[in-house]
């Protein structure tokens, strides 16, 4: 596993995303109470990044046409978007966020 740090604990509200980029891959870090996920920040549907939709539970919106995705899987589930988006694995190490996007959750 190759965890890379992208920010810390201090930089991602409850309910929020937060874009980063890990070796030139565009990533939403997503904070749900003590939950983590990182997934791809390009909507699968029209190229719009993720981290600036609405955050609700384990699901992220597009705010450009209202595609949703799960969070944990990266699949879609909300038209119009049809295809899924990377998750990647994410660790917390004390105040440090890490992800791996070397390898992909859902290939």
């Amino acid at each position: 596993m190759s965890l890379t740090r992208v920010c810390a604990v201090g930089d991602v509200a409850s309910g929020e995303a937060h874009p980063v980029s890990v070796d030139g891959v565009d990533v939403a870090v997503v904070r749900d109470g003590d939950d983590w996920y990182a997934i791809s920040d390009e909507c699968s549907h029209a190229a719009i990044p993720l981290s600036e939709g609405d955050v609700e539970g384990c699901e992220i919106e597009c705010w450009l046409h209202g595609s949703r995705f799960d969070l944990r899987t990266g699949k879609p589930t909300g038209l119009p978007a049809t295809e899924p988006v990377p998750t990647y694995p994410v660790t917390v190490d004390g105040d440090d966020v890490l992800v791996d996007v070397a390898a992909p959750l859902n290939t």
